[in-house]
């Protein structure tokens, strides 16, 4: 495959960025949102600069969705790294409350100082951020209590940064999701638009459905069979793996051909659906 310079950053990602660096300093603590079934590529580096030395927790959503062992690693590094980091399963609203009180918790020397100075505590600002279609509307829905942010399960939905009162102790920004301008790494691109955090057009869809298939022939052969009744890939030759699956999963045309672009759209829609679970697709390298 040919390697792709990535280029999808709309107007309203360009605002929010420029919003993002005029607002930070009333920020107190950012809030970043990763994908745990993508910890590295759904990790916006551009995002760092601009919120740089502010108190930061990084959430990984999807928990439920990914491969636990593969991803812990990326959480234990990020520690390691000095970043605080909650795991949280969105569906079954596990760990939000620890996101309230590690907040807490990292925001207690503000408190402090402010009571050594006299000063009454005020509530807290978050800023919540992340690359497109990682949960941060869900997540911010689950902190509320009632659905405060729009949701969906496609990138773009967000298009403004928006206040949204938690509690009498929290005030979270919300903001849009956010790539950065130049996706040089055709891996990353690929794992981005597999999980739906870039949209489709932007690459082929063989490309994509064929990464991830390569994706669960190399780590999880089991889900492979499990969903397409297929022991392997061909890597020598794709279209005799694309013909097994179109005639498994009935992507057949009146003239008895394979509709390769149905093929595509189930593989896609498997990921995008959540129909495949347990998976990462980054990998940690020490």
């Amino acid at each position: 495959m040919q390697q792709k310079n990535v280029h999808w950053f709309p107007g309203h990602m360009v605002k929010a960025m420029r919003e993002i660096e005029d607002r930070i300093k009333v920020i107190d603590v950012v809030v970043e949102v990763v994908d745990a079934r993508a910890p590295l590529s759904s990790k916006n580096p551009f995002l760092e600069k601009i919120t740089n030395g502010k108190k930061r927790l990084i959430v990984f959503t999807k928990k439920d969705l990914c491969d636990l062992e593969e991803t812990n690693k990326f959480i234990k590094d990020y520690e390691n790294k000095g970043y605080n980091v909650i795991p949280v399963d969105l569906v079954n609203n596990k760990n939000i409350d620890k996101i309230i009180i590690k907040t807490k918790e990292i925001l207690k020397p503000l408190d402090d100082k402010r009571k050594e100075k006299g000063l009454k505590k005020r509530s807290h600002r978050a800023l919540i951020i992340g690359i497109p279609n990682v949960g941060k509307s869900t997540l911010i829905n689950r902190l509320v209590g009632k659905k405060a942010a729009k949701t969906g399960n496609m990138p773009g939905i967000t298009k403004n940064l928006n206040w949204i009162r938690i509690n009498n102790d929290l005030e979270l920004l919300d903001s849009p999701g956010i790539l950065w301008p130049k996706l040089d790494n055709e891996e990353i691109a690929l794992n981005l638009c597999a999980m739906s955090a870039i949209k489709e057009e932007i690459l082929n869809l063989s490309d994509i459905s064929i990464h991830i298939l390569k994706k669960l022939d190399t780590y999880y052969k089991d889900k492979l069979i499990e969903r397409y009744k297929i022991n392997k890939v061909n890597y020598n030759d794709i279209v005799l793996t694309l013909d097994e699956i179109g005639k498994n999963r009935g992507c057949i045309t009146k003239g008895n051909q394979i509709d390769y672009d149905k093929v595509y759209s189930i593989i896609l829609k498997d990921i995008k659906e959540e129909k495949i679970k347990g998976i990462t697709f980054d990998r940690f390298n020490n």
